[in-house]
């Protein structure tokens, strides 16, 4: 499985971007995918993922409501919408997979960066303030 990031930029506080992570390398009906962004001398921290089978969504708590994570799986890519930015979205934003497991998991699952197998290189996003 290969994960291809893409979309970030410089972009003004108040503003939007929508990133994309486009992946390949199999079939992703057992998978979920996740976002997760890492701001210099900080820890990884996980921003939403989502099942690619049914869609169910996961956030971060002080994320809902400006950050959207949805999938066309037609086209085997995930984006995140996030709006309404902030100088404290600056950041190195990953996309990442994970395969599902056999029984139902919580949020707490999804959220933990050490379920997810494949990561992507990464893209900048840097919020003005």
């Amino acid at each position: 499985v290969q994960l291809q990031a893409s979309g970030g930029g410089l972009v003004q506080a108040g503003g939007s971007l929508r990133l994309s992570c486009a992946a390949s390398g199999g079939g992703f009906d057992n998978y979920f995918m996740g976002w997760f962004r890492q701001a210099p001398g900080l820890e990884r921290e996980f921003v939403a993922a989502i099942r690619w089978s049914g869609g169910r969504t996961y956030y971060a708590d002080s994320l809902k409501g400006r950050f959207t994570i949805s999938s066309d799986n037609a086209k085997n890519t995930m984006y995140l919408q996030m709006n309404s930015l902030k100088h404290e979205d600056t950041a190195v934003y990953y996309c990442a997979a994970g395969s599902l497991p056999g029984i139902h998991r919580s949020f707490s699952y999804y959220s933990d960066k050490s379920r997810y197998t494949y990561w992507g290189q990464g893209t900048q996003v840097t919020v003005s303030s």
